[in-house]
């Protein structure tokens, strides 16, 4: 039996899910060379909220982050998460927009690139996965794992043979709540082996206490690799930890070989590192425990977070048992999306207005809106008539590619920050998060050739994207 490959998540998942994806990059270098050598499939460095946080909190460039990891980590595979046609934001962007960033990506240093959809629509994988394998990057897929009456084996293994069919080179059961269980885990993988031909991969979290126990009977069933976290920042809302994983499988048909005293030493450093953020107030126990309402309600960890956020600032976290009620509710009215993002925020936003205004419905956020109309996706099961009317009224539904909407943006997008462009990816950084890299842009000038910030004045122009 060929040995499990493992993708450490210590530089993205992990410390988004425990720190809020705080770690930076000052903070990862020292260790990296040592990560280099431990023979990981690959590590999972960037992608995610890490491209936001980087600009947002920390001050710094995203890809020169991932040029420096690069230039350290020579042997092993780097991999991000990407959202489709959505990128690292929070709505689809145009397709120039999206080949342009792969494209970049690839350039400044990824091997890999997890694609997903919210939706598991696959027509908003397409273009990204076109693109990666074009650019000469590895293709995989995620399966964005959910829990409903309609969401089957049967249904997971049609998506599965879907994503081979449009190029993905592996696929990867994305379980972002931590709700895959066990035995449900054996007979998806052993199925899935079946019916595709390509290596299988499990992304889980640690949020429900048994994703360990889920990974086991995945590598029974026949996956090729599971996604860890390093102790430090390992289980909780995160990962299982890598070391103790490394170690149950030794003296087994399925021992991955990895040496734990060199996963040890790598630990050893990232423990100051963890408690920085716990004397910062950053890393909330909270996050650490174990909450089996995950099982029941189907939140994943950061969902939870921000429920949480939300009802503080209307004076109401009193209402947070009857908010977790009201999800599954609007889940199922809205055709059981998947709860991750940007769905997961979505929904739990419409639950929130549910509860607190009393009556469902009354308030509608845009982006529910545009979801109903189909300017997301498609739903795993048609809207109901009633719940549209109550949403949308009479608005017709767009049942085509959501990104066959939008024009080319690139040229537009350059035109308008022109002054600002230091290299082409500022301008894939502007046009993901306008608002927050004009800002960035500007400490960067200020600090650079130490100018009057009072000359730049940012928060009185308008760039409309």
């Amino acid at each position: 039996m060929p040995k499990i490959k493992i993708t450490e998540t210590i530089f993205r998942d992990a410390h988004q899910s425990l720190i809020a994806t705080r770690m930076k990059t000052e903070e990862m270098l020292p260790i990296a060379e040592k990560l280099d050598k431990v023979g990981f499939h690959s590590l999972e460095v960037w992608g995610g909220a890490t491209f936001d946080a980087c600009l947002r909190f920390l001050n710094e460039d995203p890809w020169e982050r991932l040029r420096k990891l690069r230039k350290v980590i020579r042997k092993t595979k780097l991999q991000m998460l990407l959202r489709g046609q959505n990128l690292l934001g929070y709505k689809n962007y145009s397709d120039d927009v999206v080949r342009e960033f792969i494209k970049k990506a690839i350039e400044n240093g990824i091997d890999i690139i997890r694609i997903f959809d919210a939706l598991n629509d696959v027509r908003n994988l397409k273009a990204a996965v076109e693109e990666t394998k074009k650019a000469g990057g590895h293709a995989q897929t995620a399966i964005s794992y959910t829990v409903s009456p309609v969401h089957s084996i049967d249904y997971y293994i049609r998506l599965a043979k879907q994503m081979q069919e449009i190029g993905a080179d592996s696929i990867c059961i994305k379980d972002m709540s931590g709700i895959l269980l066990p035995y449900e885990a054996y007979e998806l993988v052993k199925r899935m082996k079946q019916r595709v031909n390509v290596p299988i991969q499990l992304h889980s979290h640690f949020t429900s206490g048994i994703a360990n126990q889920t990974y086991m009977k995945a590598i029974e069933a026949g996956v090729d690799v599971v996604d860890t976290a390093l102790s430090p920042f390992g289980m909780g809302t995160s990962q299982p930890a890598t070391e103790s994983f490394v170690a149950s499988l030794m003296k087994s048909p399925y021992e991955t070989g990895l040496d734990l005293n060199l996963l040890n030493e790598i630990a050893e450093y990232l423990r100051p590192v963890r408690d920085k953020y716990i004397e910062k107030g950053i890393l909330k126990p909270k996050v650490l425990g174990v909450n089996a309402k995950t099982l029941i309600y189907q939140v994943p960890g950061g969902m939870l977070s921000n429920l949480v956020s939300q009802l503080e600032q209307q004076n109401a976290l009193h209402r947070f048992d009857e908010v977790l009620e009201e999800v599954p509710k609007v889940r199922k009215d809205l055709g059981y999306p998947p709860l991750v993002t940007p769905l997961s925020q979505m929904v739990g936003t419409q639950a929130v207005l549910n509860v607190i205004l009393g009556e469902r419905y009354k308030v509608v956020p845009k982006e529910i809106k545009n979801y109903v109309k189909g300017l997301y996706g498609k739903p795993t099961i048609p809207i109901s008539g009633e719940i549209k009317k109550k949403i949308i009224g009479e608005e017709n539904i767009y049942t085509g590619r959501p990104a066959d909407l939008l024009k080319p943006q690139l040229d537009k997008l350059k035109e308008q920050i022109k002054e600002y462009i230091e290299q082409d990816e500022d301008i894939l950084t502007y046009a993901l998060f306008p608002q927050v890299a004009l800002n960035y842009f500007r400490i960067r000038q200020v600090e650079k050739y130490k100018i009057d910030d009072t000359l730049l004045d940012i928060e009185e122009k308008t760039y409309p994207v």
